[in-house]
C-alpha cells in the first residue's frame, strides 16, 4: 500500500484530543481559588492553550506510531494501523513528528513561560515513554506511572491557562497523577484479557512478559486508593465541600472499572469511551457535582467538622 494524506492524519490521532478534558480541571481549581481571574479570562487565550495541548499530544502520538510500527505488526488488531499497513511515509512522518511539536511551542509561546515549560515537559515524556534506550513502556509498572504523568502535566497546562499567579496545590497534583495510574493499569488489564489468547502477547510488548490480571488488580487498588487518599489531602486543606463528590467519583471509578470485563473493551481506546453511555451519564454528572462544590460553600459542613487546633496552625 503507498503512503497517503489519510495515513499521516491518522497517526496524528486528532480523535484523542478528547484526552484534552483532562486540562479543564487545571482551569476550574485555578479559578476557584482566584476567582478575580475569571472575568480577565480571554477566551482565545484558552482556545490556544488547548490547540497548543493537541498539537504536542499528536506530536507524542506520531512518534508512539513510528517507534511501535514493528510491535503493532503482532499484534491482532494494531497490524492494520497506518505505519504498519504502509499508509505513511516513514520520512515525512519523523518530519510531522516535529512540525506538531514547533507549532504547539509556538502556540504555547501566547500563554507564558510556564505554559511553555509544561508543553515541554509533556513531549519529553512522550519521547521517555517511546524513545530507547528508556523506553518507559517496555517496563512493567513505570509503563503505568510514565503514561500517567500526563494528566498532572495538562492539569498544569489548564492551571497556566487561567492566568493566575496561585502557587498549584501539591497534594491535588498527585492525586490526579495517581487517578491516571488508575484508568491506566485498568487499560493494561483490559489488553491483558484481550490477549492471553494470543500467543504474541509478548512478542507485542515485552512488559506483558511480567504483568498478570492478578497483579495488574493489585496495582488498579493501590493506585485508585492513592487517588482518593490525596484528593481527601487537598480536600482537608483546601475545600471541604469537595468531600460531598466522593459518591460520585467512587461511582464513575466503579463504571470505568466494570469496562475492563468486556471483550474488546473500550478502556483500551480512549476514543471508545464516547460510546460508553453509563460512563458518559457518570462522569458529567460527577464534573457537575465537583464544578458546584468548587464554588458553592456548605457551611453546615464546616459546622459539622470544625478544624482542630493543630489543623488551624497548619494552615
Amino acid at each position: 500500500m503507498r503512503p497517503t494524506l489519510r495515513g499521516h492524519i491518522r497517526i496524528a490521532r486528532f480523535d484523542h484530543w478528547v484526552k484534552n478534558v483532562f486540562v479543564l480541571p487545571g482551569i476550574a481549581v485555578a479559578l476557584a481559588i482566584d476567582p478575580a481571574r475569571i472575568r480577565l479570562l480571554d477566551p482565545l487565550r484558552l482556545v490556544a492553550g488547548l490547540v497548543a495541548v493537541g498539537l504536542v499530544a499528536s506530536s507524542n502520538y506520531v512518534l508512539n506510531e513510528l517507534l511501535d510500527a514493528p510491535f503493532d505488526r503482532l499484534h491482532p488488531l494494531k497490524q492494520d494501523r497506518p505505519v504498519p499497513a504502509g499508509e505513511v511515509s516513514i520520512r515525512w512522518a519523523w518530519a510531522e513528528w516535529i512540525f506538531l511539536f514547533l507549532a504547539g511551542l509556538a502556540l504555547s509561546a501566547l500563554i507564558s513561560p510556564a505554559f511553555i515549560l509544561s508543553m515541554a515537559a509533556l513531549w519529553v515524556m512522550g519521547c521517555i515513554y517511546n524513545i530507547p534506550p528508556a523506553r518507559a513502556k517496555d517496563i512493567p509498572f513505570i509503563d503505568v506511572l510514565a503514561e500517567a504523568v500526563n494528566n498532572p502535566i495538562r492539569f498544569l497546562a489548564g492551571w497556566y491557562m487561567s492566568g493566575t499567579a496561585a502557587v498549584p496545590i501539591l497534594s491535588l497534583l498527585i492525586s490526579y497523577w495517581m487517578a491516571g495510574c488508575y484508568f491506566m493499569a485498568i487499560k493494561r488489564f483490559a489488553e491483558c484479557r484481550d490477549l492471553r489468547c494470543h500467543a504474541s502477547r509478548v512478542a507485542y510488548r515485552r512488559c506483558y512478559r511480567y504483568y498478570s490480571e492478578q497483579n495488574l488488580l493489585v496495582s488498579i487498588l493501590f493506585h485508585g486508593s492513592l487517588a482518593m487518599l490525596f484528593f481527601g489531602v487537598y480536600m482537608g486543606r483546601h475545600r471541604l465541600e469537595m468531600a460531598l463528590s466522593f459518591p460520585f467519583v467512587a461511582v464513575v471509578m466503579a463504571v470505568y472499572f466494570a469496562l475492563a470485563f468486556k471483550p474488546d473493551s473500550a478502556a483500551q481506546r480512549p476514543e471508545g469511551l464516547l460510546r460508553e453511555p453509563a460512563l458518559l451519564a457518570a462522569v458529567l454528572i460527577c464534573a457537575a457535582a465537583m464544578i458546584l462544590l468548587l464554588y458553592a460553600d456548605v457551611p453546615l459542613l464546616h459546622q459539622a467538622f470544625p478544624p482542630t487546633e493543630s489543623t488551624q496552625r497548619g494552615t
